[in-house]
């Protein structure tokens, strides 16, 4: 396998001992089909120059990159799910492959799976993933990359010939193979699990580790020399704040968003029954058996801040009696300035300071749920402010904005002047609608490759999201040559 001289591995989970993941051996799949390739991630982590039969030698047979981990890693944890505790968990379909490092900013990335087959963690699942479920997490992982949200990157998927039988989709149905990239794979439940057996040693150590590898304002915090814990629950309530908020301001929900479902980085994974908002409803849920909407989009914060408690009860053999709730406390004015922020950065106009910039915010949600329009609509009409107020009246939801409850927006939006005027004239903005992925879409996307093996939607909207994303800003830099 060739290496190019952007390839760093790094597998730092070695570090960590024996006592935190089982060595695992991959499936072996009947058929190994390429249906996607993050090639412009993959040269940015040095495997770029991977040919064919050598992608599919790593990311589909998972034989091991040269100077990383020996074996596949299923990485032991508990959780929270909907707020009742599970000890059975752990990695039940999936394992942490490889580690690199980013050839832009050098942080520590993990390559990891889902789909790769059983585990000790399976509980008699087979250990598998659907090919709609690997189209849909891609899908995800795109758009919301595009709109600046801290995600893990899809970066593989093979179709692998099996038929796989699944309550929730038409049985039998195509498997799949998904490799993501992404900062860290350590979840809150990767803490709860050693307090929860008594191995506080094993809490400091993770605890250390994070810091020394994943967090570095943890590092320069006041408290990281005296009492590390703190510094890091305080780095983790910042990172989970912000998170939360951008996914409130890109109008997605999670779906599922239990303790093993959240990562100590602040980054975003793991798509299951995601959905994006359709109209400004803070009841609208995206998993199925949600039944008491305990993760709706408007109750995701409070969602996020509960996870972050039940890390706070892990670390308590760590902190002795240094308390944590003044850390906890923090995340609600971390929340509030860094979604006033997300939503005036997807306005697309330059901040005026927080008081003026939280009224815009309020005149907006005001508009939002008194006319129903489409919430993707607002960003894209208004992008810019008032310098789109034509584009803006020649919209399809033009006569929201000529109702009077749109009124205290539009006053609200004069003092504001385009933070990238140069962005108006892109295509992806003079489009009559914006770059969307509601479920309708989803399953039209879908439905060619179930019926005709036909990917081009698929591939289209995946070039749509990435022009929108470049426009944006939001695409990953290529590293320096």
């Amino acid at each position: 396998m060739p290496v190019d001289p952007h390839y760093r591995p790094d597998p730092v989970y070695l570090t960590l001992g024996d006592e935190v993941a089982d060595p695992v051996t991959p499936a072996r799949f009947p058929k190994h089909v390429l249906r996607f390739r993050n090639q412009r991630w993959a040269q940015r982590v040095g495997l770029g120059a991977l040919d064919q039969a050598e992608w599919e030698a790593a990311f589909a047979r998972f034989q091991p990159l040269p100077d990383n981990l020996p074996r596949p890693l299923a990485m032991r944890y508990h959780g929270h799910q909907f707020q009742h505790y599970n000890p059975q968990l752990g990695d039940g379909r999936g394992f942490l492959f490889a580690q690199l490092r980013d050839a832009v900013d050098g942080r520590v990335l993990d390559l990891a799976t889902k789909g790769s087959g059983t585990t000790p963690y399976s509980r008699g699942g087979d250990g598998r993933l659907t090919l709609k479920g690997g189209v849909r997490e891609i899908l995800a992982a795109e758009l919301l990359e595009a709109r600046g949200v801290p995600t893990s990157k899809a970066f593989s998927l093979f179709e692998t010939g099996e038929s796989l039988w699944r309550g929730d989709e038409p049985s039998p149905t195509r498997s799949s193979v998904l490799v993501r990239l992404g900062h860290s794979h350590l979840r809150f439940g990767t803490f709860q699990r050693h307090a929860t057996h008594g191995r506080h040693d094993l809490v400091g150590r993770l605890v250390e580790h994070a810091i020394a590898h994943y967090l570095p304002e943890a590092q320069a915090d006041p408290d990281a020399a005296t009492m590390p814990p703190l510094a890091f629950l305080r780095a983790v309530v910042g990172r989970s704040a912000k998170l939360a908020a951008r996914w409130m301001a890109a109008g997605f929900v999670h779906g599922v968003l239990n303790t093993d479902n959240m990562l100590v980085t602040g980054e975003s994974f793991d798509y299951g029954p995601w959905r994006f908002l359709p109209r400004w409803d803070e009841g609208f849920t995206a998993a199925y058996f949600d039944h008491q909407g305990l993760y709706a989009y408007g109750r995701q914060p409070q969602a996020v801040l509960w996870n972050l408690a039940r890390l706070a009860e892990a670390l308590a053999g760590v902190l002795g009696d240094a308390p944590a709730m003044p850390i906890l406390n923090e995340f609600a004015p971390v929340y509030r300035q860094a979604f006033v922020e997300a939503w005036l950065e997807r306005l697309g106009v330059a901040p005026r300071g927080f008081e003026a910039d939280r009224d815009l915010v309020e005149a907006s949600l005001q508009l939002l749920a008194e006319t129903q329009l489409p919430f993707d609509h607002l960003f894209h009409d208004w992008y810019g402010g008032l310098a789109s107020e034509a584009r803006a009246e020649a919209s399809p939801v033009a006569a929201a904005y000529a109702d009077s409850n749109a009124q205290p927006f539009r006053e609200a939006l004069r003092e504001y002047e385009a933070a990238h005027p140069e962005r108006l004239a892109e295509a992806v903005m003079q489009a009559p609608a914006p770059c969307s992925l509601l479920i309708d879409e989803v399953e039209a996307i879908w439905a060619p490759i179930a019926d005709r093996d036909d990917w081009s939607l698929f591939e289209a909207k995946i070039a749509e999201i990435r022009a929108y994303g470049a426009v944006m800003g939001n695409a990953p830099a290529a590293p320096a040559t």
